[in-house]
């Protein structure tokens, strides 16, 4: 399979993946606080990437080491957070919509501080994508009109993280393999995030006797190990045999999984989101244009 088809294979199975992840935050905050539910996903995530790859740490090279750890922490440690904290105020699919800034992040990032260029068609098609995303956020405002949008500041934040990621992994780990940086990422987060958990008191009878303890947990073990460690393979493939701004453009497909789940889950959606997931689509699809760079 060409590298052309294979980066539209990766971004179908992300966009469902993580589209997914939402509803399962949401889900799985029923029987843990936003800090537990962060620790647990960082650490079943590392768990899991250690026993499928924990030899590739051998492939790490000492000039890359740096830059795994930061994108360890920007890419993956902070979000999980963030999210969790967000999902607390806003719905599932708002989150997910908000995710969007990432490919702008990205490509305006990429430009001016990487030295990473773009083409016409991926800036028309980031612009086109971030109009999409904003009508979806109107709309979603207007049916949820209760929701408290400064938690929305939290995935704001989490998007410019991942910008950075991306174009961490691009410019100083292109020859680095997919897997190796997963788990070196998890090799470096996994030890803070178990000082959160312990931090926050999870280990005591009150979590454990809970009635929601059991389903959440079961909700955290497919996050973690979908959401985060196999996508997370998935996604520093994708960047590789792409560019930061089309794998970042994953999170235009996400909102329309995410809103998916979130009717079904009773959250609203109107004709007029329906339309911007059209808009997003588009922008999707010119973000992957190979003309002249500007």
């Amino acid at each position: 399979m060409f590298s052309g088809n294979k980066k539209w294979l990766y971004i179908v199975l992300l966009s469902i993946i993580w589209g997914s992840s939402f509803i399962l935050i949401k889900k799985a905050l029923t029987g843990f606080t936003p800090l537990q539910l962060g620790s647990l996903r960082i650490i079943i995530s590392g768990i899991f990437l250690f026993i499928i790859g924990f030899k590739t740490l051998k492939q790490l090279t000492r000039n890359s080491l740096k830059w795994i750890v930061i994108s360890g922490f920007l890419g993956t440690f902070f979000p999980a957070f963030l999210f969790a904290f967000a999902e607390t105020e806003i719905d599932s699919a708002i989150a997910s919509i908000l995710n969007s800034l990432v490919p702008l992040n990205a490509m305006l990032l990429g430009f001016m501080i990487f030295r990473i260029s773009s083409t016409r068609g991926q800036i028309i098609g980031v612009i086109i994508g971030f109009i999409g995303t904003a009508f979806l956020i109107l709309n979603g405002a207007a049916i949820n009109p209760d929701q408290n949008y400064l938690y929305a500041l939290f995935v704001v934040l989490a998007t410019l993280m991942y910008a950075v990621n991306s174009n961490i992994v691009k410019r100083y780990l292109q020859d680095v393999p997919a897997l190796a940086i997963a788990v070196g990422n998890f090799a470096v987060i996994i030890i803070p995030a178990f000082a959160i958990l312990i931090y926050d008191d999870f280990f005591t009878a009150e979590v454990f006797e809970s009635p929601d303890f059991k389903l959440s947990l079961f909700y955290i073990l497919l996050l973690s190990i979908f959401g985060t460690a196999i996508a997370k393979v998935f996604y520093n493939k994708l960047i590789q045999i792409s560019t930061p701004v089309f794998a970042s453009s994953v999170t235009y497909l996400m909102p329309i999984v995410a809103v998916l789940w979130g009717v079904l889950d009773g959250e609203g959606f109107s004709f007029w989101q329906g339309a911007a997931t059209g808009i997003i689509l588009l922008g999707v699809y010119l973000s992957n244009a190979k003309k002249r760079s500007v």
